[in-house]
């Protein structure tokens, strides 16, 4: 993972956490968890930086609820 990964990955779990009032840390053990962080946000960096902040956090959350790491609204 490279800097810009890792500053992406960040900026996602901190933008997620805020979105759901939820601590970075949770939010980071649940996408590391699912499979999430390393199988789609690491990898998938150079498309989903280029999306708004409305648009990654929404498909994270989607995604989350998908893989059962949260509950669906």
């Amino acid at each position: 993972m490279n800097s810009s990964q890792v500053d992406f990955s960040t900026f996602c779990i901190g933008s997620v956490a805020s979105s759901l009032g939820m601590s970075e840390a949770d939010v980071y053990g649940r996408l590391k968890e699912s499979g999430i962080l390393m199988d789609y946000i690491v990898p998938c960096y150079d498309v989903l930086h280029t999306f708004s902040r409305e648009y990654i956090v929404e498909d994270l959350i989607g995604l989350m609820r998908k893989r059962g790491v949260l509950k669906a609204a």
